[in-house]
């Protein structure tokens, strides 16, 4: 019997300290877990309908495969509840871009995907298969290399006392060193308040409005003209570790703005009517700030290529494939010539996983990205709608 005790206590030690040792889990409470979050559907039902050209298509799929023969290569991804290799992704791309530029019919080429590829479709927040799909796109901001009395704001490019600590496939810890301790890097508010990283160099170039700063940051990249004309992109190198808070979710808690005000466009509009130090102080409730760097092409997505127009999304990467095929049906708005929303249709398309974001958390979220000027403005602005996601695997 003591022999058996001893046994038993001995067991019970391991046990506890090999979930002392387990990888802490990054989804939240309630949520699907990772390995959950796809689920595989019959899909001669799904009428693989694209509302876009081909083109369009087929440049994005060319970004991820660019991405599986280079920094990718090596990956091994989750797809529910397998996990598949960046030659297999890279195989399924190029199938599937085959059965794209072949002769065959619409109808055709839609029966052969259904029969050549494993459809999983997410599940979503609340295991419903409703997700939550919202837009980005590239803003434009008027800019100068050198700081003037109009260009004042500046955006900074990444400090040099930033210190990375890689916890996770998908999680970096951000901070600095102060005395040879690790702490939290800077916030929004001692930032641009504050003004810590003042003279230091680190100005990138400087921008007239402080409002259309703050979009660019959640945007995360952008294109700014100068007063010559010349227009040059910004794309996000680096955050401060922070998290993202919405500063419109706050101001509609604290019952500071009406609903009405608190659309994308709405938010901007009131937010303009406040003075300097009132935007300052109502943006820095989000921590969360982004540093920038100059790129020769078009917006960078976080598999380091570039994001295709209307073709590219992003999720959270605890969730989804990285640079994966995928599929989606919504609805769009339809804009007027003054780009309001005179009424919303439902469409579907095949995009790819090419992006991430602080705001895009858990398996019910995705961002689409919608391109560059205002009608990319309008539709990411009025786009909140519950649809679907699907991913597609070679068999």
């Amino acid at each position: 019997m003591k022999h058996l005790q001893n046994l038993f206590l001995l067991l019970l030690i391991i046990v506890v300290v090999l979930v002392g040792c387990a990888r802490k889990v990054t989804y939240k409470p309630g949520a699907a877990p990772p390995e959950r979050a796809l689920t595989q559907i019959d899909a001669s039902g799904l009428d693989f309908n694209d509302d876009l050209d081909i083109a369009s298509l087929v440049l994005a799929i060319d970004r991820s495969l660019a991405y599986y023969n280079g920094a990718g290569r090596n990956q091994i991804f989750r797809i529910g509840d397998r996990l598949v290799g960046a030659n297999q992704m890279k195989e399924t791309l190029i199938a599937f871009k085959g059965i794209l530029q072949s002769n065959k019919s619409v109808e055709q080429k839609k029966k052969q995907i259904a029969e050549d590829f494993l459809v999983l479709r997410a599940v979503g927040a609340n295991g419903d298969g409703s997700i939550v799909f919202t837009g980005y796109y590239e803003p434009l901001l008027e800019g100068s290399l050198t700081q003037t009395n109009k260009y004042k704001y500046p955006l900074y490019k990444s400090p040099p006392d930033i210190v990375m600590e890689k916890v996770s496939a998908h999680d970096t810890k951000i901070g600095r060193n102060e005395n040879g301790r690790i702490i939290p890097y800077y916030t929004r508010r001692e930032i641009d308040i504050d003004g810590v990283l003042k003279g230091k160099g680190l100005e990138l170039i400087w921008v007239s409005d402080p409002v259309e700063l703050s979009s660019l940051h959640v945007q995360g990249s952008g294109k700014i003209k100068l007063e010559d004309g010349k227009i040059l992109t910004v794309s996000y190198a680096q955050n401060n570790g922070r998290p993202f808070r919405s500063v419109t979710l706050s101001m509609l808690d604290q019952n500071k703005i009406d609903r009405s005000d608190s659309s994308y466009c709405g938010f901007k509009t009131w937010l303009k009517s406040k003075s300097e130090k009132e935007i300052f102080e109502i943006l820095s409730y989000n921590e969360r700030y982004i540093f920038f760097r100059f790129v020769d092409r078009e917006p960078v997505g976080s598999l380091g290529q570039s994001v295709t127009p209307d073709r590219s999304i992003a999720t959270d990467p605890d969730y989804f494939p990285q640079g994966a095929l995928s599929f989606i049906r919504l609805r769009k708005p339809i804009l007027d010539e003054d780009y309001k929303v005179v009424k919303r249709v439902d469409f579907s398309r095949f995009v790819l996983n090419q992006d991430k974001g602080s705001a895009i958390k858990g398996p019910g979220r995705v961002d689409l990205f919608c391109g560059f000027g205002s009608k990319a403005q309008a539709t990411a602005g009025s786009l909140k709608e519950n649809g679907e996601l699907y991913f597609l695997i070679l068999k």
